[in-house]
């Protein structure tokens, strides 16, 4: 069945044909086509034009929707979130309020210890219903693609237990899943005096239950102050690495760890966090194909700085944007709000939040030469948003949902038409 999305508003392409990422200034070209109309076929995008030359007679019969005053671009992609969770943690919210830090409150057994000990608790059962309530929640709000990784688990059960559902949610959704095995995510505490000795459990006991499960798609580590060191990740990325696994790292939210620099080293598809960032991190950076991820929501949720987004585009780099949903730092999977973020609190453009929230973030999973971006032959994910003018719409409105009508693989996933 064919599909047609015609009288578009604006047609946002985000890329021109092969594009695999933007940098620099490129980022603020969103390759925008007014008045246009696309075509879909067998779930990928096959041709769009401007309505003024549409081929009636070519699409006669076949399946419309119509787009008048609206804006269709590429459905978002959340490269970096940690879905599956037990339980949210809104008592370390208040705890933050009265003055205690997110370090403070890690030492105390909170924060990802808390939730590790709830994993460990919960059934697979209702740890997949939670999860797929989240689901439907970030379809909702425009997301097509998501990177889910473990680590609230610190057991080898409770690794495997929320890898399989991060599996579970790609069999039971249209959502493109990805996972990321992070079971160096914190040391347990009956590890603490033995640092060495949990880090084997990971390489030695977790990651081949993990590869022989075919669980994970990418590893990653928390590299920061107070979780793994250089040294630590670079030992585990390693052991990753050989057993098949690209890295993907939790880099410099805390402190200037070094996280970046040994991610650039192992080859990591990407860097994420980067709030504690600056030209050192930067020169690191350039010249790899390493991408740079931030994830605003966190420091608006914690109170921290924002990563140096007009430093990384002025150096050519390609950033991505994700959400970093999770129960402790980013308790919210709204890639449009991180749009609005980015823009107020890191200077970008709407048009360059955009590119970073699609194609950037498609490339740091290496996904880019299918999705991201509205391209002949690229899986039609996309979405419709309500009536608007023009994309800065999106960033500032931020406490709205500006999707009407969320598209994967060529079908309707959700709309509040």
């Amino acid at each position: 069945m064919t599909l047609i999305l015609k009288n578009i508003h604006k047609l946002y392409r985000v890329a021109q044909q092969g594009e695999r990422f933007k940098t620099g200034a490129a980022m603020s070209d969103a390759v925008c086509l007014e008045q246009a109309w696309l075509a879909v076929e067998a779930g990928r995008i096959t041709a769009f034009g401007q309505m003024d030359a549409f081929p009636h007679e070519a699409y006669a019969g076949a399946e419309t929707i119509d787009c008048t005053g609206k804006l269709v671009m590429p459905g978002f992609v959340d490269s970096h979130t940690h879905l599956v969770f037990p339980k949210t943690r809104e008592q370390e919210f208040v705890y933050r309020l009265q003055g205690i830090s997110y370090e403070e409150i890690a030492k105390r057994g909170g924060g990802i210890l808390n939730s590790a000990k709830a994993t460990q608790q919960i059934s697979e059962e209702q740890l997949l219903a939670e999860t797929l309530e989240r689901a439907r929640e970030i379809i909702s709000l425009g997301t097509t693609t998501v990177e889910i990784k473990s680590g609230y688990g610190l057991t080898l059960d409770s690794e495997l237990k929320l890898l399989r559902v991060a599996k579970k949610v790609q069999q039971e959704m249209p959502l493109r899943v990805k996972t990321t095995f992070l079971g160096a995510h914190a040391i347990p505490v009956e590890w603490q005096s033995n640092r060495q000795g949990y880090i084997d459990l990971v390489c030695e006991e977790m990651l081949p239950q993990v590869i022989e499960e075919g669980l994970a798609d990418y590893i990653d580590v928390f590299c920061d102050t107070g979780f793994f060191t250089v040294e630590e990740t670079e030992y585990i990325l390693q052991k990753g690495l050989d057993a098949g696994l690209p890295a993907k790292i939790h880099a410099n939210e805390l402190d200037f760890s070094g996280g970046v620099q040994v991610g650039v080293k192992m080859g990591a598809y990407s860097v994420d966090h980067l709030e504690r960032s600056g030209p050192d991190e930067i020169e690191a950076l350039k010249g790899s194909e390493t991408v740079p991820t931030l994830l605003p929501s966190v420091a608006f949720f914690l109170g921290i700085d924002y990563g140096p987004a007009r430093g990384m585009i002025e150096a050519e780099l390609p950033l991505a944007l994700a959400t970093d949903y999770n129960p402790g730092s980013s308790p919210g999977g709204s890639m449009p709000f991180v749009m609005s973020l980015a823009c107020l609190g890191m200077r970008m453009l709407p048009e360059e939040a955009l590119v970073a929230s699609t194609l950037n973030a498609a490339f740091s999973m290496r996904m880019s030469e299918e999705i991201g971006s509205i391209e002949v032959g690229k899986y039609a994910d996309l979405v419709i948003t309500r009536p608007m003018d023009q994309l800065a719409r999106i960033p500032y409105s931020y406490a709205q949902n500006p999707v009407e009508t969320t598209i994967i693989n060529g079908k309707v996933v959700h709309t509040t038409r």
